[in-house]
């Protein structure tokens, strides 16, 4: 990166939501930004994420972009190698890599008060830009609890989002720490090659068969041959879940259905009634997310595995010792604990225009307005922030109606600081927008008034939906089509508009910025 290079729109992440945001760019006209990547290659989570079995619990043709379907999905759910390598034609069929920054990092990024520009500084350089994308993802970031005596143990330890391909799982006395969507792919995929496997379940999940197949080389050719064909089937997938979404919104007896179809999938795998009934889980099912497989229950029913119904609580050598008491040896120690979610570290790194990092802001919860601007934080947009997630469906819906919020944001940008048509301006008109503190409330308290009636918060259970307060600042409490509905244009109104502050006829001051409220 040259020093001190100055684009109009600086994208961090190059998963889903930044590639997304590069492309929307590029056909909103904008061919002045950058993405800033930390590691070499594109793909976020599915570039980090490559342990033994992961796949996608989401169909593969809802999984991808609208405006970039893959008639040649091998696979109803995708593995990790098919979606790696879609992100990486997503790139080339989109001209992206001049934009890519490949091994830059975001160590700090400052609001200048006085420029309107945001200061960037990366592992490789430093850079301003008008506007800032965050696209992180909330699974950028592994989260690995603080064991006592972790330390002491002698055997090898990683996390299933950093795993260690040169380590030979063969043999091996492995404990896997988690029963997330990660353990649930891990567990099957090792168990034939391990001596001996012990998986720590502070809360068993609610599993569901996943149905998954090979996608024939006709529907492949036909998918090709017509377009129109895959947008059906990426329709048809959508509403399927679109109506799934009233059993967590609603309360009524749908929930009780489908705990009745994954407890006989359950009792079908698993004939002994004491391994049964630790796999059996006490809350509501939606209220964690729900899992998809065929193959985690056999593979704990094995004779060589071991299902310790408690947390890891202390580690002592090699030795591991549970929350009950019960001890196991270990060779191998795999956490699937998830990531950093309801305290993005992204956001230590974000300095706003009142001298607080985004995390000092969100101290008490993570909020924003419509899931993408913070208060005190102008031209700062965050791809999947505070309340975006789903429990059912594809995450790219999301991306997209967010995409649109961004699209038009820049817009009004353009409209209301008269930038010219070769996309030029020069600091005398420039302008931001502050996502007003009244309106990022008024907001926030919609989302949690809705949320009340949820399973997510009346499920009974603990899930890392929730923040260290229990509120659930991750999940988006309705419909796709009802978000993509309150992301398709921006208000002004929810806005303070921030310009440079004129001393004079001709002179623009950099101390202190004019705001006006557009009503």
């Amino acid at each position: 990166m040259d020093r001190n290079e100055h684009v109009r729109v600086a994208v961090i992440g190059s998963g889903f939501g930044g590639l997304g945001a590069a492309v929307r760019l590029r056909r909103e006209g904008v061919t002045d930004f950058v993405v800033l990547e930390r590691a070499g290659s594109v793909g976020g989570a599915w570039r980090d994420n490559s342990y033994p079995g992961c796949a996608c619990d989401i169909p593969s043709h809802l999984y991808s972009f609208s405006f970039a379907p893959n008639p040649d999905w091998p696979r109803a759910f995708s593995g990790q190698r098919h979606i790696r390598a879609y992100l990486e034609k997503v790139a080339d069929t989109f001209g992206l890599r001049p934009h890519l920054r490949l091994n830059h990092e975001v160590l700090m990024a400052r609001w200048d008060r006085a420029a309107l520009h945001w200061e960037i500084e990366t592992s490789r350089g430093t850079c301003t830009a008008e506007v800032v994308v965050s696209a992180t993802g909330p699974l950028s970031d592994p989260r690995v609890p603080g064991i006592p005596g972790l330390d002491t143990f002698p055997g090898k330890v990683f996390h299933s989002a950093r795993w260690d391909h040169e380590y030979d799982l063969r043999g091996k006395r492995v404990a896997v720490v988690g029963t997330g969507a990660s353990a649930i792919q891990i567990v099957p995929a090792i168990q034939p090659e391990t001596g001996r496997l012990t998986l720590f379940q502070r809360t068993p999940p609610w599993v569901l068969p996943r149905r998954d197949r090979a996608i024939s080389r006709a529907e492949r050719r036909l998918h090709r041959a017509v377009p129109i064909t895959g947008s059906v089937r990426r329709q048809l997938l959508w509403a399927v879940r679109e109506l799934q979404v009233t059993f967590f919104t609603r309360r009524h007896g749908g929930p009780g259905l489908v705990e009745r179809l994954a407890k006989a999938h359950l009792a079908r795998a698993v004939k002994d009634p004491g391994l049964r009934a630790r796999l059996t889980p006490s809350y509501r099912i939606g209220c964690k997310r729900i899992l998809l497989s065929d193959t985690y229950y056999p593979a704990l029913a094995r004779p060589d595995v071991d299902v310790v119904a408690s947390g890891l609580a202390q580690v002592r050598g090699s030795t591991l010792v549970a929350a009950d008491g019960t001890e196991t040896e270990a060779d191998a120690i795999v956490f699937a604990t998830g990531f950093h979610v309801t305290d993005m570290p992204i956001a230590e790194r974000v300095v706003g225009a009142d001298g607080r990092t985004l995390a000092e802001a969100w101290r008490d919860g993570m909020e924003s307005l419509r899931g993408a601007t913070a208060a005190g934080f102008p031209n700062w947009m965050t791809i999947i922030g505070p309340n975006t997630g789903l429990g059912n469906s594809s995450m790219i819906l999301v991306i997209e109606s967010q995409l649109n919020y961004l699209a038009d944001y820049l817009r009004k940008l353009d409209d209301l600081g008269g930038r010219g048509s070769d996309g030029g301006a020069d600091l005398a008109g420039r302008v931001a927008l502050d996502a007003r503190p009244s309106a990022v409330r008024a907001w926030n308290h919609r989302v949690q008034e809705r949320m009340k009636r949820t399973v997510w918060s009346t499920g009974g259970c603990t899930s890392w939906y929730l923040d260290g307060k229990g509120r659930n600042t991750t999940i988006w409490p309705g419909t796709t089509a009802e978000f993509r509905r309150a992301t398709r244009e921006v208000d002004l109104a929810e806005y303070d508009v921030i310009r440079p502050f004129r001393d004079g006829p001709d002179d623009a001051t950099t101390s202190v910025n004019e705001r006006e409220v557009v009503r």
